[in-house]
């Protein structure tokens, strides 16, 4: 009987193996070529998404075909990580339809299909740009296609993509031929220079078509509301806790970091405000063209604090290299980091980006900007971004046997983690004998709470329980952001609707470290927790619940 069982086990797993190699040499990588050249798959560099309504119908197509193949075959983890990725992109593709909603996917979809080709050295540069041209060849088409798919986009998403343009076109204009310039073939740089000023005149004609056109008839809601929104996180997060349950527990953790702020804002100052302590901290931050040195200085000592108390292993002694965020993520991003594809082989750097203030901007609005970056936030910002999260999370992806565990994940996994991370230094002792230990806390509590308001305003604004001028204020004073943080941070929450995930994330780690612990006794040690935690890529926390518990445990 057993020899019987046995049988049957492998050839389910043949089965789901195979399906699965299909589902990314037939969908995954074809209908993404720029994701394949993102996860090191060199194959479709020359190639470039096809947004037209043609082609949206045609993934539909095929995505559902793959969900009716994989809901024939047993549930498992890997399985499963397919079937909710693909029942997220119908219901983006389908229902959600950000492709007639959304005027900045356009614009900055073929600019990171771009920054794809150029910001890593994973074959000759003539190689690449030869890529990178006939990408090019085909970007007025996807600009193209906005004018067909564009139908009453809300105002707030067509003014992210008025803002976005100006930097987008800057982008072609400069970083791209400056990535080249070693190229020597007349013939190749003619063909570039034909393609690339095409593109940039396209991006020109749909400035002009997004601000006469588009923004006069945006008048349509970002909001997803209560349905969509509980669907988008059951696919994305495997999350299926009703939103009332989310939004209590997202306020109970609010209101438990407030009290935290308050009491080490008085360690620092008794006699003062905890927004006046706050204010003050604020002003402590380097000089716009020192940020970068600043997060460099950074990384070292906590890298050496990770590998010192063993916290989990770091599979690379490489530090990730620093520079300014890329033209088209300044708008909604403050800092990121862009790590080597989980099959490149041969350029292997990783990117720590930074958005550094515009020259362009009034003096005021760079020291509001700089405030966000205090010395205490670059900390939180820098564990949370490389050591011990992002960076060192995604070399270990590096070693995951699994195709499917190597490409797909949750962002509840990857954001908790990192996350998770910026508490976790600092409870194992990190700073502990610094003379800014409470002012560095005082940072980390402050991203926490920008954490929470995220996690809250992201469900109250799409269950449509507040207005976009009501975050913003929400962010101010209950997150205890700067107006300039909290009018990015209000922006980028109408379009990511469920960036709830870093704060969810971190509650669900927080559980499973405590449920692991519990299971383990005396054998629980944080480096074995974190380093099989590791081991499991980053799929939603329930798969990892299932493979490090054994059950099917609540996640929160």
């Amino acid at each position: 009987m057993k020899t019987v069982i046995i049988m049957v086990s492998l050839v389910t797993t043949a089965a789901a193996q195979s399906l699965s190699d299909r589902f990314f040499d037939e969908y995954y990588f074809p209908f993404n070529p720029s994701t394949a050249t993102s996860a090191g798959i060199h194959k479709y560099d020359g190639e470039l998404e096809d947004y037209s309504r043609a082609g949206v119908a045609a993934r539909v197509a095929r995505l559902k075909q793959f969900e009716a193949e994989f809901a024939r075959l047993s549930p498992g983890p890997d399985r499963d990580l397919i079937l909710t990725s693909i029942r997220s992109s119908l219901l983006e593709l389908e229902t959600i339809r950000n492709w007639e909603r959304n005027p900045d996917i356009y614009a900055s979809g073929i600019s990171s299909s771009a920054f794809a080709i150029i910001s890593r050295t994973f074959a000759p540069p003539e190689t690449r740009l030869r890529s990178l041209i006939s990408r090019e060849r085909k970007m007025p088409r996807v600009l193209a296609a906005a004018r067909e798919n564009l139908k009453n986009p809300p105002k707030i998403y067509t003014e992210i993509a008025i803002e976005q343009v100006p930097g987008i076109i800057a982008f072609f204009e400069k970083d791209v031929p400056l990535a080249f310039s070693s190229v020597q073939d007349a013939k190749l740089l003619a063909e570039f220079r034909e393609a690339n000023t095409g593109v940039i005149g396209a991006l020109r004609d749909h400035e002009k078509f997004l601000k006469s056109d588009v923004l006069p008839r945006s008048h349509g809601d970002f909001r997803l509301g209560a349905a969509n929104y509980s669907k988008k996180l059951l696919y994305d997060e495997m999350v299926d806790i009703p939103l009332d349950r989310l939004l209590q527990i997202g306020y109970d953790d609010l209101r438990a970091n407030q009290k935290k702020f308050r009491e080490t804002a008085a360690l620092i100052n008794k006699n003062k405000t905890p927004r006046e302590v706050l204010t003050e901290f604020e002003k402590d931050h380097p000089a716009p063209d020192k940020l970068l040195d600043a997060f460099r200085e950074t990384l070292v000592g906590l890298r050496d604090f990770v590998t010192g108390r063993k916290l989990v292993g770091i599979p690379s002694p490489v530090l990730p290299i620093l520079e300014e965020t890329p033209p088209f993520m300044r708008a909604v991003t403050f800092a990121s980091m862009d790590t080597p594809g989980a099959y490149e082989r041969v350029a292997k750097e990783a990117y720590f980006n930074v958005t550094l203030p515009e020259k362009s901007w009034p003096k005021e609005r760079v020291e509001n900007f700089m405030s966000g970056f205090n010395h205490g936030t670059i900390l939180s910002t820098a564990i949370h971004e490389a050591y011990p999260g992002h960076y060192v999370q995604f070399l270990w992806m590096q070693r995951v046997d699994s195709k499917v565990r190597k490409l797909l994940g949750a962002n509840s996994n990857a954001e908790g983690w990192a996350h998770y991370c910026e508490q976790m230094m600092f409870d194992e002792g990190y700073a502990k004998d610094s003379p800014d230990l409470n002012k560095l806390r005082l940072g980390q509590i402050q991203d926490a709470l920008l954490r929470n308001a995220r996690y809250i305003m992201g469900i109250e604004m799409h269950t449509g329980k507040r207005t976009f001028e009501q975050s913003v204020e929400f962010f101010n004073k209950e997150g205890y952001q700067t107006h300039e943080t909290a009018l990015r941070e209000t922006k980028r929450g109408t379009a990511d609707a469920t960036y709830l995930y870093y704060t969810l994330g971190k509650l669900q780690i927080l559980k499973l470290r405590e449920d692991y612990k519990k299971m383990r006794g005396a054998k629980f040690s944080l480096e074995e927790f974190h380093t099989s935690f590791m081991k499991q890529g980053y799929p939603p926390i329930k798969i990892v619940r299932k493979a490090l518990l054994g059950d099917d445990s609540p996640t929160l």
